[in-house]
């Protein structure tokens, strides 16, 4: 038991030393990036595509942010699911309101089964499009856009060597739920993870026409179940670079309850299993992160059971010198994102003890959370996605069971609660 116990407390030790190099380079990056704003007339006409199902908590919010954009030329394109969901009288009441002439609203013609909603909707799009626009960007209905959003994200696309650009998303550690925590101590390491390991983000992302035509991405669209994880693959076999612009974390003030997302995160984890290019680096790091900290726990009750009390403490130590310097962890990362939310006119919730005490429950409690619902992806086949069940049988064997359209009795009733 001494060796074993010290095996578990080196790992625990070694694996936060290893989470702490990646956050500091991250951190660097962020901190180290100075966005370069191009001039109008070198700017490209660009058709921002946001497709909609249901109406997002802060909808009308998103599309008051795109339709004020600093950027000389581009249209707004919105593909609705149908005329009877909750979006389409948000947008059009938003629309008439600011009198916004660039944006063009289509409804869901064709019901694809054998890929996702939104895939479906991107390639409506996309498809419907002319010659005139040589960038396309995408944004989720959950971001809000920062003035120069647009204009930080297509300045790179002139370097011939960059195929794509990307941002992320951050949530608030303020949430009313344990499901917002929970969801926000397992983004933060999501969103180092996302950076070294080039993952784009559909939330905001931008592609030149050219490329996304080279790589076939419509016929590949039509067969899966995610936008965006899939594009890493692609650009890198064009030898072309994935760009992520630091000043385009995006600040996401949706709650969300245990359940929705048990939900989210199934979905989230069997996307990242069939598309991620890095899905053993993603089995090794929980292997770490989970199972080594829960064999810690389990250890501590077992030395307690047998009334070993000094071992008992001496490997409780090291679990809560671990829990400690996680939580240091993720308010410095809080700290770094402060100053991007900030730049993009953000106000950000003050960080409170409170907060920190919740930070030092929900880290175990994520951790349990993340490692049952890995274990259960292993037989899962079907998820449900904004009202809608897939069966899936592999990366391009997508199966939409049984279509509906979405009505305003399928809104949360908490109108912050993500959908």
């Amino acid at each position: 038991m001494p060796d074993f116990m010290i095996f578990l407390s080196k790992s625990l030790l070694g694996w936060l030393v290893i989470q702490s190099c990646l956050t500091l380079v991250f951190l660097w990056y962020l901190r180290s990036h100075k966005p370069k704003l191009l001039p109008d007339e070198q700017l490209p006409k660009t058709a921002v595509i946001l497709c909609l199902r249901g109406a997002d908590p802060f909808l009308h919010n998103c599309l008051q942010s795109l339709l004020q954009q600093n950027y000389p030329e581009y249209d707004l394109k919105l593909i609705i699911d149908s005329k009877e969901d909750p979006a389409f009288k948000i947008a059009t009441e938003t629309i008439n309101q600011l009198g916004a002439t660039n944006v063009q609203i289509s409804t869901l013609r064709a019901i694809r089964h054998n890929c996702s909603l939104k895939c479906s909707s991107l390639v409506q799009a996309v498809s419907d499009l002319n010659n005139a626009y040589p960038v396309i960007a995408l944004i989720d209905a959950d971001t809000v856009a920062h003035p120069n959003w647009l204009r930080e994200l297509v300045t790179p696309l002139i370097d011939d060597q960059v195929g794509l650009t990307t941002g992320n998303r951050w949530y608030i550690p303020t949430g009313n739920y344990w499901g917002s925590l929970v969801r926000y101590s397992g983004n933060v390491s999501s969103v180092v993870q996302m950076f070294l390991f080039q993952i784009p983000w559909g939330g905001t992302l931008a592609i030149k026409t050219e490329v996304l035509n080279r790589l076939q991405l419509l016929d590949k669209w039509g067969e899966v179940l995610t936008d965006d994880m899939l594009l890493h693959k692609l650009i890198k076999q064009e030898k072309l670079q994935i760009k992520f612009i630091p000043s385009l974390l995006m600040l996401n003030r949706e709650e969300s309850s245990l359940l929705n997302l048990l939900e989210s995160l199934k979905r989230l984890i069997i996307v990242s299993k069939l598309y991620h290019p890095r899905w053993l680096a993603i089995v090794s790091e929980a292997y770490s992160s989970i199972l080594i900290p829960n064999i810690v726990i389990i250890v501590i009750f077992q030395l307690l059971f047998e009334a070993q009390w000094y071992a008992a403490v001496l490997l409780f130590l090291s679990y809560i010198s671990y829990t400690i310097g996680l939580v240091l962890l993720m308010l410095l990362m809080e700290l770094g994102i402060h100053q991007v939310l900030r730049n993009q006119g953000e106000k950000i919730p003050k960080l409170s003890p409170i907060i920190f005490l919740k930070m030092l429950i929900v880290i175990p409690v994520t951790q349990w959370i993340y490692g049952l619902t890995m274990l259960s992806s292993l037989w899962t086949s079907t998820i449900t996605w904004r009202g809608i069940t897939y069966r899936i049988q592999g990366r391009e064997n997508i199966r939409l069971i049984e279509y509906r359209p979405y009505q305003w009795l399928d809104q949360p009733i908490d109108p912050k609660a993500s959908l």
